[in-house]
């Protein structure tokens, strides 16, 4: 059997996935969780085969887990699952090495067919996606400007963002000013977006 964890936000999907992949003789849902923190947990007691990792859930994203999972030397499977085709996302899910990487909105039958295929030790990518790595722009962000960027979309102000990262008022404003010009847009809100947009903060 192969074992399955699914970390999936949305109730109807995540159920709809149990179910349908319940009826497969060869693979068993051992557990079902809703945000990161209760995934993490729950891979960590079942040691499943395949992690099916919604990329956006509250806590811990996919990625995260994939990251951790990674660190620890864990040797469950990776499918992280997306709605988006986010180059950035793509991007640090091929720096992870995941064995799978598809969209929300394949077929369920090619769901299946992926978790087979990486526990056979194959790489799954959707087509989609595959095409969105020839495409992929990269990042011009600096790690300082990425965490500016992600307290600014957090909706904090300038000096909330020096107060919280221990610089100077200015310095976080060279920092934002920096970010726009590189992501050539004209204001903080415009940058935060499209750093979102493509995955990366």
């Amino acid at each position: 059997m192969i074992r399955v964890v699914i970390a999936e936000d949305q109730k109807l999907l995540r159920g709809a996935l149990t179910s349908l992949l319940s009826l497969e003789d060869d693979i068993e849902v051992v557990a079902e969780a809703a945000d990161g923190q209760a995934t993490w947990e729950a891979i960590q007691q079942y040691q499943p085969d395949v992690c099916l990792l919604d990329i956006e859930i509250p806590l811990l994203t996919g990625l995260e887990i994939a990251e951790n999972l990674r660190q620890q030397g864990n040797s469950s499977k990776i499918i992280i699952m997306t709605t988006y085709a986010r180059p950035g996302f793509l991007q640090k899910a091929m720096a992870l090495k995941v064995e799978g990487y598809l969209l929300k909105d394949e077929p369920i039958e090619f769901l299946i067919d992926s978790i087979r295929k990486v526990m056979a030790g194959e790489q799954i990518v959707s087509m989609e996606l595959a095409a969105a790595l020839f495409l992929m722009e990269e990042n011009p962000l600096t790690e300082r400007e990425m965490e500016v960027l992600r307290m600014a979309q957090e909706g904090l102000a300038t000096k909330e963002i020096a107060k919280r990262i221990f610089l100077t008022d200015g310095t976080v404003r060279n920092y934002l000013s920096l970010a726009i010009q590189k992501l050539d847009v004209e204001t903080r809100q415009q940058a935060t977006e499209k750093a979102h947009e493509q995955g990366w903060i």
